[in-house]
């Protein structure tokens, strides 16, 4: 084989290479596959959860709205950071229609107890290991908290962002939404 078909043949397995790992990673992000993503929006706006009062309620309710959902527990510490900026945009932004929820993956009395302390201006639901598998759906491949999916009117999915976030990325990504 000559010098020059090798070297083709090598750029192109390269390229190959490289075109099959960006496809794994928007896989991996959920970019890849609009109506998997779709369907998690619909399972987690139409799952029921368990708000701090007992009542049962649905994501449903807030079509219509721009939609932050934030998974995260009283024990976990980037969790605890992000949640006063939380509390300041939903204060801000709540006339144009923005709306924040929590959903805590921990004990109702923690919880409780935590939203109080926090003064937290949003609701705050309860939920188990089937919210994180619908998370896990919604593109949390590695199932960490903070976790949090911006929707846009319509309940698609717009944001996925894995761990804790300034409020210079959580305002950039809102921008365009509002």
């Amino acid at each position: 084989m000559s010098p020059v078909r090798r070297a083709l043949l090598f750029a192109g397995a390269g390229g190959l290479a490289a075109a099959a790992g960006y496809a794994a990673h928007l896989w991996r992000l959920g970019s890849l596959g609009s109506s998997g993503t779709a369907d998690a929006a619909a399972a987690i706006l139409n799952s029921r959860l368990t708000a701090l009062d007992g009542t049962v309620q649905s994501l449903a309710a807030f079509r219509g709205k721009v939609l932050v959902i934030n998974y995260w527990a009283t024990w976990c510490a980037p969790c605890r950071e992000e949640i006063p900026l939380f509390i300041r945009l939903q204060g801000e932004f709540a006339d144009k229609n923005l709306q924040f929820v929590g959903i805590a993956i921990d004990q109702v009395d923690k919880v409780r107890d935590f939203a109080k302390e926090f003064q937290i201006n949003y609701p705050v639901l309860l939920a188990g290991i089937e919210a994180m598998e619908l998370s896990r759906q919604a593109g949390n491949k590695a199932g960490v908290l903070p976790y949090t999916l911006v929707l846009d009117r319509s309940g698609a999915i717009a944001v996925r962002l894995v761990g804790a976030i300034s409020e210079a990325r959580m305002r950039k990504e809102l921008a365009p939404l509002l």
